[in-house]
């Protein structure tokens, strides 16, 4: 393989790349740089994700442009704001020995007038996304003019996205002259398209077959149900205490509600997409990057602009509509040479689209079977004990205490010493999944002894509902602030449109009835009445035999997730009452977030 200078690329360059810890040119940048540098044809690029693409096509930018002349000579333009932020900042990497170059990143959610001054103080590379470039171009703030270079990064994404028009807008502000580079990693019909339409003869290089997935990734499916989705989920990360995960969504309110459900649930956890603010995005990620947050729930358009390392996995919450995304998903883990895992959760219909994404990926997909409670009570126990066994001990602190310990503990043995450790940080854990429901038994009569577990709740009408904006994830944080009882059990919810049902487990039946009448809660300013009723199958709204009660007092239990498939099986009919929202245990114990002890436990303090 050869070294970064022999590729042609001048030395400022090659000492930026060595502080970066740039040892040796991938695949793609081998094959690339030297291309770009001798030639000005067009060219198609593939590479997987994770590749190094984005120092593929800017280095050889870097080596050609001319730092004297402060005119914009190169435009590269990406779907997302974070892949555009991400080139940016590492474009500003690689040039910080090259005096006078300078980049403007522009994009939409941050102030256009900031992006303006600093065009006007002169750029040699804008890096953008489609909306916010053409915005600048009519605005005549960007002059597109003398560009050389026209850089399409994940071309089929922004086509997806709807930017095709923005994507004309932009071709038609470049000279004919340009050298137009297109990079992906996938190259559906899509990019074929682009390819013929906007570049001329192009040469085309890969650093491997096209769209097939990367060597490191590994790739597992799990058999569910609508209603062991979300349990099934939570028991995947609770197996992996160290896991560092991007679950992909396909929504963004199903990104949402899932996000919400593990927060509930006391995993570190957020979501991103896009209807956040600029801000909120840039402070998410800020997060996940430190580490914070251990699991991000994400849609699509996340897959393209995640500049990540160390992910252990990708989980397909819910297999993207187009096939082909599903190859920038698993391309977020397995990156610079580590070993990664993309596992998708699919019920008996969607099984058949595992298929095609073989076919696609040339990789199988092995079956793996949802973790059992005793399974992932080991791993958590053997985790907890590599930690304690692999503690660096700090004698100078812990010295002066450790003669009133050693009396404190000199009437246990060494067994009984270890038994009480353990149970001090897992009883809870244990207990909860003691008997815990096999999530791989998908037949009926397995659903039909869960439904069953219905006749144990109590049905409760609320004088609430869809008009004072209730919602489910809101309903059981109302429940939730009433500190009911620690293993409390919410059942289905049905919201109607002036008031709303929910049930829990009988045993909490007068404990629920005295918190609410207790505690007198309010809903954005409005009285809250609850009162028993009868149970109606057919989520209606008649209700009979209220029992009234009032309204506050201190705990929470076992949650249930959102509907919309985050919390087992939740559906729900967005009008009237009719089919109605099922909502089952949280498959994971009360507190286990409060523990610091890394993995499944410690819980998400800001948000």
């Amino acid at each position: 393989m050869s070294t970064f200078l022999e590729l042609g690329l001048k030395e400022p360059i090659n000492k930026a790349l060595t502080d970066l810890g740039y040892e040796k040119p991938t695949v793609i940048q081998e094959k690339a740089i030297p291309q770009i540098i001798a030639s000005t044809d067009d060219l198609k690029a593939f590479a997987q994700t994770g590749t190094g693409k984005t120092a593929a096509f800017s280095l050889p930018i870097l080596e050609l442009l001319d730092p004297n002349n402060s005119n914009v000579q190169a435009i590269i333009l990406s779907p997302t704001r974070e892949l555009a932020v991400q080139i940016g900042n590492n474009i500003k990497d690689f040039c910080k020995y090259l005096k006078g170059v300078k980049v403007t990143t522009v994009y939409g959610g941050s102030s256009m007038e900031d992006q303006i001054r600093s065009l006007k103080k002169g750029s040699q590379i804008v890096v953008g996304t489609p909306g916010r470039t053409v915005d600048l171009i009519n605005r005549k703030a960007l002059k597109l003019g003398n560009v050389q270079w026209l850089v399409l990064d994940e071309a089929d994404e922004m086509l997806n996205m709807g930017f095709k028009e923005e994507l004309d807008n932009v071709l038609d502000a470049t000279p004919e002259t340009k050298q137009t580079l297109l990079f992906s990693a996938t190259f559906p019909r899509e990019v074929e398209a682009i390819a013929r339409n906007y570049m001329t003869k192009p040469v085309e290089i890969t650093s491997g077959e096209k769209n097939q997935g990367s060597d490191n990734v590994s790739h597992e499916y799990y058999s569910v149900t609508e209603r062991t989705r979300y349990p099934a989920l939570k028991r995947i990360a609770d197996l992996n205490p160290d896991i560092y995960a991007i679950i992909f969504c396909r929504t963004r309110r199903e990104t949402q509600e899932v996000a919400d459900n593990l927060i509930k649930d006391g995993y570190n956890a957020d979501s991103l997409h896009g209807d956040l603010s600029q801000a909120q995005r840039d402070s998410v990620m800020g997060k996940f990057r430190k580490k914070t947050i251990q699991i991000l729930v994400a849609t699509d358009v996340a897959a393209r602009g995640l500049d990540v390392n160390n992910l252990t996995h990708v989980i397909n919450h819910k297999l993207p509509d187009q096939i082909e995304n599903y190859n920038h998903r698993s391309g977020r883990t397995g990156r610079a040479g580590n070993k990664g895992i993309s596992i998708v959760l699919v019920n008996g219909k969607e099984k058949g689209r595992l298929r095609p994404i073989e076919r696609i990926i040339k990789k199988k997909f092995i079956e793996t079977k949802v973790p059992s409670g005793k399974e992932i009570c080991q791993n958590q126990l053997m985790h907890l004990i590599d930690k304690v066994h692999n503690i660096e001990v700090n004698d100078s602190q812990i010295n002066e205490f450790l003669p009133s310990i050693y009396e404190k503990l000199e009437d246990l043995s060494r067994e009984e010493l270890i038994q009480k450790f353990v149970s001090l940080e897992f009883n809870q854990f244990l207990s909860y999944y003691e008997n815990a429901q096999d999530l791989n038994d998908l037949s009926s009569r397995s659903n039909s002894r869960a439904r069953a577990t219905d006749e144990n709740m109590t049905r409760f009408f609320i004088n609430i509902g869809r008009k004072d904006s209730l919602n489910p994830a809101k309903l059981i944080g109302l429940i939730n602030d009433q500190r009911i009882g620690d293993k409390i059990e919410i059942g289905a919810i049905d919201i109607l449109d002036t008031f709303s049902f929910f049930e829990i487990d009988k045993n909490f039946e007068e404990k629920t009835l005295e918190a609410f009448s207790s505690n007198q809660p309010d809903f954005d300013g409005r009285s809250v009445n609850v009162e028993i009723t009868k149970k109606e199958r057919s989520g209606g709204g008649r209700r009979g035999g209220r029992k009234p009660f009032g309204k506050k007092d201190g705990g929470f239990g076992r949650r249930r997730s959102n509907e919309g498939g985050s919390g087992s099986s939740s559906r729900r009919r967005d009008e009237g009452g009719g089919r109605r929202s099922e909502r089952r245990s949280s498959d994971r114990p009360k507190n286990s977030g409060d523990r610091k002890s890394g993995g499944f436990g410690r819980r998400r303090r800001e948000r």
